[in-house]
């Protein structure tokens, strides 16, 4: 199996299939209902919603980094506002998200197999670049599951309230 084959079927196991870890990401995100996937439980800090949106702009960021761009913080910020809560509006992040995933397999199908352990295109490491895009597909992978982590306690705070 090659490099990209074997991050694609990581990727898809975290996001659809049966991860070691319990559900998959796409099922975490969707366990709520959308009202409350924009409400903030007392003490939290960002919503589910909110979370998606962080989990997209990253998903992005790491496809630009595939294309050579230099790398950087998502286009759309780090940490940006989700849009007014609205059943459509919630729709249309999980679609995002999910064409953000489909994105990223095509751009690491596209990556010859004898490239992957070259370091991307960060200038802002201090001194020379230390990432390769292995590493950085590993580092999105933990993200994102982490962050599906931060959902399932949303949800289940979300839904007490």
């Amino acid at each position: 199996m090659t490099t990209a084959g074997q991050f694609q079927h990581e990727l898809e196991t975290a996001f659809l299939g049966k991860p070691w870890y319990g559900k998959p990401i796409s099922e975490i995100i969707t366990e709520g209902d959308w009202k409350a996937a924009f409400n903030k439980p007392a003490g939290s800090v960002h919503s589910v919603a909110h979370l998606i949106l962080h989990m997209t702009g990253w998903t992005e960021e790491v496809i630009s980094r595939f294309q050579g761009n230099p790398a950087a913080e998502p286009a759309r910020g780090d940490w940006p506002e989700p849009a007014e809560p609205s059943e459509q509006n919630w729709h249309q992040l999980v679609i995002n998200l999910d064409e953000a995933n489909s994105n990223l397999i095509k751009a690491m199908q596209a990556l010859p197999n004898d490239r992957w352990d070259e370091l991307i295109n960060d200038q802002r490491e201090m001194g020379e670049p230390v990432t390769t895009y292995k590493e950085l597909v590993y580092g999105f992978i933990q993200h994102q599951i982490y962050h599906a982590g931060q959902i399932a306690l949303l949800n289940r705070m979300n839904h007490v309230s």
